[in-house]
């Protein structure tokens, strides 16, 4: 009987399979988002889930400073905090070049996801298919998490009834000034053809030399 044998097994022992696990979660804290492929994210969201859900049950007590939490309260996080970087990787560097910056993981879980996500009652990460890997066929997924990129945005999206409203603006106001350049054209059109055919008919006519009339002679 397969009794205490929840979960994939990806083919490796228990210390390996923890390995990739505490690899994936890292980098799904770190950079928010990464592809992997279908089985490994529906086990990674279990384990991502599970520790933000530990960060979100002290509270605001996870995000407030440090500077005003009681003795009682820093306790907690710090127990909280040490019993999570007992599977989270501590640090990881983010960005590439010279926007490269350390992050500390677990501060990041605490203070930025606990907060991001409380008033969210579970459900923090989506999965969403790719399609199959070249060379094994395997299916491939993108995890992120449900808000990815949304705090890092500061101007919010216009509504689509104020974009419908500024088009008809822009269309109405548009209106006259395409008449009037149009009544403009067709009134310069007569008057450009007429001189474009004066002009030809000027060119091919030459100018007739005066001939000077021999004087009649006066009969003597």
């Amino acid at each position: 009987m397969r009794h205490r044998k929840s979960g994939r097994q990806f083919s490796r022992n228990s210390s390996h399979r923890r390995a990739m696990l505490r690899a994936l979660t890292a980098n799904l804290v770190a950079h928010e988002r990464i592809e992997t492929t279908e089985a490994k994210a529906k086990e990674l969201r279990r384990v991502a889930e599970r520790m933000i859900t530990r960060a979100r049950r002290l509270g605001s007590v996870a995000y407030t400073p440090h500077d005003k939490l009681s003795t009682a309260d820093r306790a907690r996080r710090q127990a909280a905090q040490r019993q999570m970087a007992r599977f989270l990787r501590r640090f990881a560097v983010v960005g590439q070049g010279e926007s490269q910056k350390r992050v500390d993981l677990v501060e990041k879980v605490f203070i930025d996801l606990a907060q991001r996500f409380k008033d969210r009652a579970g459900g923090y990460t989506r999965i969403m298919k790719l399609g199959r890997r070249r060379g094994d066929n395997a299916p491939m997924t993108l995890i992120e998490f449900v808000d990815a990129g949304a705090s890092k945005a500061d101007t919010k999206p216009e509504p689509a009834a104020a974009k419908a409203e500024a088009a008809e603006t822009g269309k109405a106001e548009a209106g006259p000034a395409k008449a009037e350049s149009a009544k403009s054209k067709a009134e310069a059109k007569p008057e450009a053809e007429a001189s474009a055919e004066a002009k030809p008919e000027a060119e091919g006519k030459p100018q007739k030399a005066a001939v000077e009339k021999p004087a009649k002679k006066s009969d003597e």
